[in-house]
């Protein structure tokens, strides 16, 4: 049995570099909280709207209170699941020594979108497409750039979290190099010439496969240290990728399968805040209406043969009253968190590989179908998808002109640390904006 190391774990790249010890859990996932929260990429975040667009109000979410509530709802997942682990006479499961602590788990949470750009999965391509020479670009892989290299607390290493929040914010541990190299037809793509008219650009064929940069190759490999061999070749395999849930889509790019236990717990708070969050943003903003949700949803099979809740909650989800709104968003959020339990993957020999976090299999249907039914009535309606691609061509001009007058246009401080790339590698520096999107 592995028993649980924990400065391993606590300990950060640059203690590493200079052999140093590590410092105590307590004092360590504190202070990547507080590293986190006091970063200028997570305050950016206020900037950057979950549905952008529509109207600007205070009551609407932006990345920065989505981030809060994810963290909040990650926390809330840690605690049920100390709860359930705990018998009558006070001994715990196995698993309960190795879940995160709230601090760790509000780290993680708070951290999993520093590096998303503006206008959301559209922004995203946007920049893939003009870093498609330079190793490319994907939102999950900016935020370990920014943990790495570009926070601000160390010169050399980033916002320097633990070995373990680290682990926890990669959502997809394998390397965009390795990804693009399993793809004849998107390496066929990075052949093509520019194209001088953005507005003839087929935007959907440059979706970023879903990695890690390159250039953090050397701390990826440090982060997966503690795994033996044969778990660091399972967590990093590559598997063909069933079209995404959502977008449905997978533009031939591979994908890992599994992820580490701290991620499972973040991916399901995230899951749960798109779900109802975003839910109760759209409803608010009567983007959906009650009949809507009453045919697609409350009389969807999937539902029906859960009844997760009754025709009372449809009617204060659509009341005039926001109290009415919260009071239902909050009991659906309790009813998904309650049913959080731990699973175990028996390939996996470490804990933080083998236990896994997972929702109940009714609950895991109707949070799948809330998601769906979010992604069809709001993110992809016309009045967002035409202010996802006005944002796409404002950030492929952007960069455009950056790239043309870095000197006049960047911040001195943003210049001077330009390093201009061979192919394959990517620019080292943040693309950070304040755009209300």
């Amino acid at each position: 049995m592995i028993e649980l190391d924990e400065p391993i774990w606590t300990q950060r790249y640059t203690d590493f570099l200079n052999d140093n010890p590590a410092r105590p859990a307590r004092i360590v996932y504190q202070r990547d909280r507080a590293r986190v929260i006091h970063s200028a990429s997570f305050r950016r975040l206020q900037a950057k709207t979950q549905i952008f667009g529509l109207s600007e109000s205070d009551f609407y979410r932006t990345r920065l209170t989505h981030s809060m509530e994810v963290a909040q709802i990650g926390s809330g997942l840690v605690e049920q699941l100390i709860t359930v682990g705990l018998n009558a006479q006070g001994a715990a499961q196995d698993y309960v020594a190795w879940l995160p602590s709230f601090y760790l788990m509000e780290a993680i949470c708070l951290a999993h979108d520093l590096g998303h750009p503006p206008y959301g999965h559209g922004g995203e391509v946007a920049l893939n497409y003009m870093m498609r020479d330079y190793g490319g670009f994907e939102g999950n892989a900016q935020t370990l750039r920014i943990l790495a290299k570009l926070g601000e607390y160390t010169p050399q290493n980033g916002l320097d979290l633990s070995r373990r929040a680290t682990l926890g914010v990669m959502k997809y541990p394998a390397i965009y190099n390795e990804v693009i190299s399993s793809n004849p037809r998107y390496l066929a793509q990075l052949n093509e010439p520019q194209v001088d008219d953005f507005r003839t650009l087929q935007m959907a064929r440059w979706a970023p496969p879903k990695s890690l940069y390159l250039e953090e190759k050397i701390l990826f490999d440090w982060v997966l240290e503690p795994f033996s061999a044969v778990d660091k070749v399972k967590f990093t395999g590559l598997i063909d990728n069933e079209p995404d849930s959502l977008l449905g889509h997978n533009h031939g790019h591979k994908k890992t399968a599994f992820k580490a236990l701290d991620t499972t717990l973040l991916e399901l708070a995230d899951d749960i805040a798109y779900g109802i969050h975003d839910l109760e943003d759209a409803v608010a903003m009567k983007m959906v209406s009650k009949e809507l949700w009453q045919a697609e949803l409350m009389e969807h099979p999937v539902f029906l043969q859960s009844s997760l809740w009754d025709e009372e909650m449809t009617q204060r989800l659509f009341s005039d009253s926001s109290r009415g709104r919260k009071h239902a968003v909050s009991k659906m959020v309790g009813i998904m968190v309650e049913s959080i339990y731990i699973a175990q993957n028996l390939e996996f020999e470490h804990p933080l590989l083998r236990y896994q976090a997972r929702l109940k299999d009714e609950q895991a249907a109707v949070l799948e179908l809330l998601k769906q039914f979010v992604y069809k009535n709001v993110i992809t309606i016309p009045e967002v998808k035409q202010m996802e691609y006005k944002g796409q061509l404002i950030v492929l001009e952007l960069f455009k002109s950056l790239r043309a007058n870095p000197s006049a246009l960047l911040p001195s401080s943003a210049y001077k640390n330009i390093s201009l790339p061979k192919a394959s590698n990517s620019v080292n520096v943040s693309f950070q904006t304040t755009l209300p999107v």
